[in-house]
């Protein structure tokens, strides 16, 4: 099943992990490239990817693929649990609709569908803590982990609060608006005020352009994203992470303290923490030449075969 085409992607695919569908699609720009999934943030569509750094990693040699998380974009939405939103999810019972693990088999169901063996994975935010636990769950089907912007993905409950801003978490978890079209523009634009750097000046008008080019309601779904912040990690700890490992982090992230990014990098053995300066929680144009040389300098550091092409 697949619809049209957005602009220089594919029609999307879907792929699945038992009842949960998942949607995906690929760059088409250009063909060929060594296999680069791309994995989202809390309550983020696919399309939140700047389309400007996505056309940068196919142009460092990358075949860019992207895909919704369960709970997320036109991924499958889980029934409500309780009426929780992603703070109290931190401080209440944890995984009631779904676990940590579930959501890294996930990521393995799209590599499947994409006919992907391994990938090296570029996680932001929720999405890193995902491809950290991808990175131990399945570390044959990981070629190289980046981890941006994100908490270790052995975090749990109060351990978690260490490296997130509270205040700024509440103003995300506070924001309101219709459930409208317009709605949806005025919190995109609400959320990405919110994420960039402080020290930056926030262009109004071009975040409402994206944002009417992405309405994404799951950027005011308070359930939905406390179903994914709550969902349980029973797996191992980040130190026994094999794989190579980049850790990128915006010096002036308002929403993850950079010690979080350090505090990954010092537990997984060999890896390497990048700091972005004049970035927020958020992939800014400015960064976008950096991120991608440093994604493809780590990528260097492993040999494989090319990857199976999709279908």
């Amino acid at each position: 099943m697949s619809s049209s085409s957005a602009g220089p992607w594919s029609p999307v695919r879907w792929a699945e992990n038992g009842t949960v569908r998942l949607a995906f699609d690929r760059w088409t720009e250009r063909v060929g490239g060594d296999p680069l999934l791309l994995v989202t943030g809390l309550g983020a569509n696919r399309q939140w990817f700047p389309d400007g750094l996505c056309r940068m990693l196919a142009a460092h040699g990358f075949a860019v693929a992207r895909y919704d998380q369960r709970d997320g974009g036109e991924s499958t939405h889980l029934p409500p649990t309780a009426p929780r939103g992603p703070i109290s999810a931190l401080f209440r019972k944890r995984g009631e609709a779904y676990t940590a693990e579930d959501m890294a088999d996930d990521t393995v169901a799209v590599m499947d569908a994409l006919g992907w063996s391994s990938a090296h994975l570029l996680g932001v935010s929720l999405g890193g803590a995902v491809a950290q636990r991808v990175a131990l769950r399945h570390p044959d089907r990981v070629r190289t982990l980046t981890s941006m912007a994100s908490v270790p993905g052995d975090a749990a409950g109060l351990r978690t609060m260490r490296y997130i801003r509270l205040r700024t978490l509440a103003k995300f978890a506070g924001l309101k608006f219709p459930d409208t079209p317009e709605g949806n523009i005025a919190a995109g634009v609400a959320v990405s005020r919110l994420l960039a750097s402080p020290n930056r000046p926030f262009d109004e008008t071009a975040a409402r352009e994206g944002a009417a080019l992405n309405i994404d309601g799951g950027v005011r779904d308070q359930q939905a994203q406390g179903r994914q912040i709550g969902a349980q990690w029973h797996g191992r700890r980040i130190g026994a992470i094999t794989r190579p490992t980049l850790v990128l982090h915006g010096e002036d992230d308002p929403l993850i303290k950079p010690g979080a990014g350090k505090a990954i990098a010092s537990r997984i053995p060999g890896s390497r923490l990048v700091l972005l300066p004049g970035v927020g929680h958020e992939l800014p144009e400015p960064a976008w030449e950096s991120a991608a040389t440093e994604i493809r300098r780590l990528a260097d550091t492993t040999r494989h075969p090319p990857a199976r092409p999709a279908g």
